[in-house]
């Protein structure tokens, strides 16, 4: 297998010939002399030929080192102006941001946050992927994602904004019909519509405050990926759900539908902003996310608030 070019030799050669001495191009790069020496010399070996006659008092091109001059002179300037485009582009928000997002919460909450964004940084653009299957973010090329759940440990980086609360809900008439249940364990005789990217969807865990616990293997007619589809058969009245604050949170406040089993809560699940393991980010997706974390931790203030 050909070796790789010797860049940081045919660089560090060509920064030589412009400043005429070894001594100022080791100053210039901030190495030391003998760095830029055996540096010089390395390209020397491979090339099997003398680049600089060299004395005490003075510093001279060879035919072979003069013929290289010139191109290595032109891939140190293009090497410098690649570096200075990209740390441009870097330090500017600029470019693409892919984005993936709970389907519900993403065209219910995110989506009405994009429009300010995008005025505020008008040469970013972002690629919004609703869906609420778990994505892998390095293996589909996402930039970053909000998981709205009780996140295992992963190597992946998670910034947990606020926490969501969920309700055990169902229509009025639901509960006229087959009675309201007062303890996790009655959720048995209930008709059970479930939701299939809940961590554990086969099982409802609950807690109370006196640190009780119940776990109860939901049954029922309808189970969905996407929670707000459940909405119009609970609001016909004809079974009974586990739904996150932000789904619910409108047929709650209408009437249309009601909460019960309020003493005891399910694991604590939050919105969180994930994105790859890392080096710094670019400007584009670090801008993003401080514009998401800021306005999606509010939006989650104001809920508990109303909620309290």
């Amino acid at each position: 297998m050909p070796k790789l070019p010797d860049f940081e030799a045919l660089a560090i050669f060509a920064k030589v010939v412009e400043l005429r001495s070894f001594a100022a191009a080791a100053t210039e790069l901030t190495l030391s002399k003998a760095t830029v020496s055996k540096a010089v010399s390395r390209l020397e070996d491979r090339l099997g030929a003398r680049l600089f006659n060299r004395t005490s008092r003075r510093l001279a091109l060879t035919d072979a080192g003069r013929t290289l001059a010139v191109k290595a002179a032109q891939l140190l300037a293009d090497g410098e102006a690649l570096e200075n485009e990209a740390l441009a582009q870097s330090a500017t928000p600029r470019g693409l941001v892919r984005l993936a997002v709970p389907m519900t919460y993403g065209t219910n909450t995110v989506a009405h946050l994009l429009p300010e964004f995008l005025a505020k940084y008008p040469e970013v653009s972002i690629d919004l992927s609703l869906s609420d299957a778990t994505v892998d973010l390095i293996g589909e090329g996402f930039d970053a994602a909000i998981r709205i759940a009780t996140l295992p440990d992963s190597s992946l980086i998670a910034r947990r904004l606020c926490p969501v609360k969920r309700h055990i809900v169902a229509a009025p008439s639901y509960f006229a019909k087959y009675g309201r249940p007062t303890h996790p364990m009655h959720l048995a005789d209930h008709k059970c519509f479930g939701y299939t990217y809940l961590s554990t969807p086969g099982v409802w865990h609950f807690t109370n405050a006196a640190g009780e616990q119940a776990s109860v293997r939901p049954a029922g007619p309808l189970r969905v990926n996407n929670g707000e589809a459940l909405l119009p058969a609970l609001i016909a009245g004809l079974g009974i759900s586990d739904l996150p604050d932000f789904i619910v949170g409108d047929a709650l406040a209408s009437g249309a539908l009601e909460a019960v089993l309020q003493d005891w809560s399910q694991s604590s699940s939050g919105v969180y902003l994930v994105t790859p393991p890392g080096g710094p980010r670019p400007a584009r997706v670090e801008v993003l996310l401080e514009f998401l974390a800021d306005k999606l931790a509010a939006t989650g203030k104001r809920a508990r608030k109303t909620s309290g």
